[in-house]
């Protein structure tokens, strides 16, 4: 596994994108506490990935603005909002429905928040589950759609005839340098 990890950094590179591995879910804490300075703003994606890893919480109680769509007693407007306002934020953090060997990260989203922020937000961090990882784009466009979607609609408890995958972003390079970081975690997070 690690040879593969070593290639998929060195695909990443050759795109512009910045790759790391963490082996836990507190190595990446302490990763995404390094990249991220003290007094910048956070937008976040609806993301298992993200839950599972814990670093949102850290990020408020260091003193980080984190605009989270999913505040209790929020109305759907002020929801929207905060997607909104999380797009445009100075790092904006996601997880990727699936990642192929080559380095494309395919990204599904209902409302656009999550493909508006990673395409063009400062600065972008994925993180990913080493479950995330297939062969190749086609194979990982099949695992967003017929894999994560489905758990998606469950989670959210959305009607299946309500379309949720309504967006589909693939990211295949980047043009900055250093504005799109990936985290590899050697778990398996998010679905």
């Amino acid at each position: 596994m690690e040879k593969e990890i070593n290639i998929l950094i060195k695909a990443w590179q050759k795109r512009n994108i910045a790759g790391f591995y963490c082996s836990s879910k507190e190595e990446t804490v302490q990763k995404l506490l390094e990249i991220i300075p003290q007094g910048a703003t956070i937008g976040i994606s609806g993301s298992v990935t993200l839950d599972q890893v814990g670093v949102v919480k850290q990020l408020e109680e260091r003193g980080n603005k984190v605009f989270s769509q999913y505040k209790a007693g929020i109305s759907r407007e002020e929801s929207l909002e905060l997607r909104r306002q999380g797009a445009q934020a100075d790092y904006y953090l996601a997880s990727a429905n699936a990642v192929s060997r080559n380095g494309e990260l395919v990204f599904l989203s209902a409302f656009g928040n999550r493909t508006a922020g990673v395409a063009n937000a400062k600065n972008v961090i994925i993180v990913c589950g080493k479950n995330k990882l297939t062969p190749n784009l086609e194979e990982a466009l099949k695992r967003a759609k017929e894999y994560a979607t489905p758990l998606n609609y469950k989670r959210l408890n959305w009607n299946q005839s309500r379309p949720m995958c309504c967006q589909v972003l693939i990211i295949e390079a980047e043009v900055a340098p250093d504005r799109l970081k990936v985290i590899l975690v050697g778990e398996e997070l998010g679905f």
